[in-house]
């Protein structure tokens, strides 16, 4: 089977709910509306990929238990290939509960932290050789950054989805050629930014990183470096009602890109694109668009420099 991206990273199962409002703490909210859907970021991200036409492969592990059978199954509708999974006998696939504000499409999460085992090297050897063009790794991989390199040797492009702090942080900024955080990690107390402006900010990041930097923003879209300059990538007008799963969007589109030999700039405004469509239903997976209506938006979309 040859594939154009493998994807390395966490499967969960989504509890969505839609609130109109937050509560005051010890208070009560009716709820609006209830999805489950498959979640987490490697999980979403093969699905987006999926569902552009592109060929990936998902590496990642799932409990034998309910949860674990239905993520399977919801991964097999967006038709990824699912023989890369390891179902852990007696293992807890985690659940997350995303509650999502009516108003203004903005989600809060709250999470089961991953019990299953780690992925290892080994689990990821025979899908690397079926020599992918890019590497997609989501943060519960963070830890094999240097690794992974010594393997890629530069055939392979790696882009990682960076979320938070994790163990092998560092490593992985030297590591990959594409580092993609959202401007939430800017503002992480190891990095000392404080009060810097934005764009500062990304100035300071862009030195610790071995490859090139980009930001995502939410609504404003995405920011990036090419050649030493910075870029804006502003997104397409939307009418959003949920952002849940817009970032692993991103991160796939602009993966897929890659693969199809995309430069910098196409491959960021394919991922704001397509980001901003996959905001237009409830859950991460739904709007996801097709490859022809993410290029048809993606055309009227350019960027600016900074």
């Amino acid at each position: 089977m040859a594939i154009d991206v493998l994807v390395a990273g966490r499967n969960c199962m989504d509890h969505l709910a839609v609130i109109e409002s937050w509560p005051d703490e010890d208070q009560k909210r009716s709820l609006a509306l209830r999805v489950v859907e498959g979640g987490g970021q490697g999980g979403t991200s093969a699905c987006c990929i999926a569902r552009l036409g592109g060929r990936v492969g998902y590496v990642g592990k799932l409990g034998d238990d309910p949860e674990g059978l239905f993520c399977r199954q919801r991964l097999e509708a967006f038709e990824v290939n699912t023989d890369m999974i390891d179902v852990v006998k007696e293992g807890k696939t985690p659940v997350a509960y995303v509650f999502v504000t009516r108003a203004s499409g903005k989600r809060t999460i709250i999470y089961e932290p991953n019990t299953l085992p780690k992925l290892t090297l080994e689990d990821l050897l025979p899908a690397i050789e079926l020599n992918p063009s890019v590497l997609l790794l989501d943060p519960e991989v963070t830890y094999l950054a240097g690794t992974l390199k010594s393997i890629a040797a530069g055939r392979i492009k790696i882009v990682y989805d960076c979320e938070r702090w994790r163990e092998g942080l560092e490593a992985m900024m030297a590591a990959a050629d594409y580092f993609i955080p959202s401007a939430i990690f800017l503002e992480e107390k190891r990095l000392g930014y404080g009060g810097l402006a934005f764009e500062a900010k990304m100035t300071r990041l862009k030195k610790k990183i071995g490859g090139v930097l980009v930001v995502t923003r939410g609504g404003r879209g995405a920011y990036y470096f090419s050649e030493n300059r910075l870029y804006h990538q502003p997104a397409p007008v939307i009418a959003v009602k949920d952002t849940t799963g817009a970032g692993d969007n991103f991160h796939a589109a602009f993966a897929l890109a890659l693969s199809n030999g995309a430069d910098i700039h196409e491959a960021v405004r394919f991922g704001v694109s397509v980001a901003s469509l996959s905001c237009r239903e409830y859950g991460g997976r739904i709007a996801i668009p097709g490859k022809d209506e993410a290029m048809k938006v993606a055309e009227t979309l350019r960027a600016n420099a900074c």
